[in-house]
């Protein structure tokens, strides 16, 4: 009887830390600092099942780059250990290559060269290129950053991160080589032509820059046929039962997809997943497909329109966020896990915020676009107890800087009261 009684008590002090932490986020979400914006907020305790904060937590935000938490579990759920490189058929002295959205090939970071050796066994290559149902360009994004390096074209056989890169130190470089006489040393209001590969490069600058590549199918080929001596682009492979060629280790292109938050990266993994349903490939069957078959769980069913969170179409609430966190966090070890999200005070976008002293305490991915701001994941309380939350701003018209600062406040709270 005593012991119960203990207990009682115990679960009593709880909550009512619990309701004091609730009331007092609250009333400080309802400050004058929050008045002219749109904010939404959700903290849980997976272990306990309690909601510490339910602020606007089921109404719809526009997420930024925190859509890349659902892509982080498209991938995790359907791509296995190691992302395909691409599918292929040998007949004889020619080997038929078939696109599966990988995006590492030749890339600047992973680089990637499976298809390059493997086609070089071979007399012949046949490529086809033509098997992706999705635009080059998400619904919604806008058309002014065609040139800038968040925005590189989406596409079935990725080359180079479909984009050129160019510096200018003590000479001109530009990585394919073989396109360096396409870029001109000049001064433009774009770094690139809108309706052909022709790239601009400031006479001043030094600093390396990414400029997306118009991934039209002449332009494909020519960066194909730099690479091997017979090579073709066909339409229709015709073979049934292709083997698959495997690349990199998934969880190795999904931490940089958030720690930089790439936008490529992650629009591709989306196009990659669906390669596991059919040869058709379609980030929208997949997005649909993940929806129905893996987050029926979700309370609050998004808008959710591009992998990477571009879109201001895409819509999305705290309670879904936390939701999703949640079910990675049930499933996937906890090591594993955190060891894919940007660190505060350590790495990817939370480098400068949400430093631990002597130890991290954030492990979550931010979304940024202008007059919006994200951040939605896992804090780790002085206590060692493990919170999962997400907060959401939208349409305020301060610096981002200062949103920041306060949530950080927020969170500094949290991490230090529970």
């Amino acid at each position: 009887m005593k012991k119960i009684s203990i207990l009682i008590v115990i679960i009593s002090l709880f909550g009512c830390k619990t309701a004091r932490i609730h009331k007092k986020m609250t009333k400080k979400l309802q400050s004058a600092f929050y008045n002219k914006q749109f904010t939404g907020v959700m903290v849980y305790n997976p272990r306990t099942k309690d909601t510490l904060v339910n602020y606007n937590a089921n109404a719809f935000f526009t997420p930024a780059s925190n859509t890349k938490i659902f892509t982080l579990f498209t991938a995790l759920q359907t791509l296995g250990d190691s992302i395909p490189a691409f599918k292929y058929h040998i007949n004889n002295d020619t080997i038929t290559l078939q696109g599966v959205g990988n995006p590492t090939f030749l890339h600047a970071y992973f680089k990637d060269s499976t298809a390059v050796k493997m086609a070089k066994k071979y007399a012949k290559t046949r490529i086809m290129f033509n098997n992706l149902s999705d635009d080059a360009f998400g619904p919604g994004w806008a058309w002014e950053d065609y040139d800038t390096y968040f925005s590189p074209e989406r596409t079935a056989f990725p080359i180079y991160g479909n984009v050129i890169t160019v510096s200018n130190d003590t000479a001109l470089k530009v990585t394919p080589n073989v396109w360096k006489n396409r870029v001109m040393v000049k001064t433009k209001k774009f770094r690139r032509h809108q309706l052909k590969n022709e790239f601009y490069y400031p006479i001043q600058r030094t600093k390396e820059t990414e400029i997306p590549i118009l991934m039209d199918s002449i332009s494909q080929l020519s960066l194909w046929e730099n690479l091997l001596p017979d090579v073709e682009f066909i339409k229709t492979p015709n073979f049934v039962n292709m083997k698959t060629a495997f690349a990199m280790p998934t969880d190795s292109v999904c931490k940089r997809m958030l720690n930089e938050s790439d936008n490529f990266l992650a629009e591709q993994l989306l196009i990659m997943a669906s390669s596991t349903l059919s040869d058709t490939l379609s980030s929208k069957k997949m997005r649909r497909h993940i929806l129905k078959q893996k987050l029926q769980f979700l309370q609050d069913k998004p808008r959710w329109v591009d992998g990477s969170g571009l879109s201001r179409y895409n819509l999305f609430t705290p309670r879904s966020f936390v939701q999703i966190l949640n079910k990675m966090y049930e499933n996937i070890p906890k090591k594993r896990l955190f060891n894919l999200f940007p660190v505060g005070g350590q790495s990817g976008t939370l480098k400068k915020w949400y430093k631990g002293n002597p130890r991290p305490y954030m492990y979550a991915k931010s979304g940024t676009l202008s007059n919006n701001y994200a951040l939605s994941g896992y804090l780790i309380s002085n206590k060692g107890e493990t919170l999962i939350f997400s907060f959401m701003n939208n349409h305020y018209r301060k610096s981002t800087s200062e949103i920041k600062k306060e949530m950080q406040v927020f969170f500094e709270y949290l991490r230090d009261e529970f």
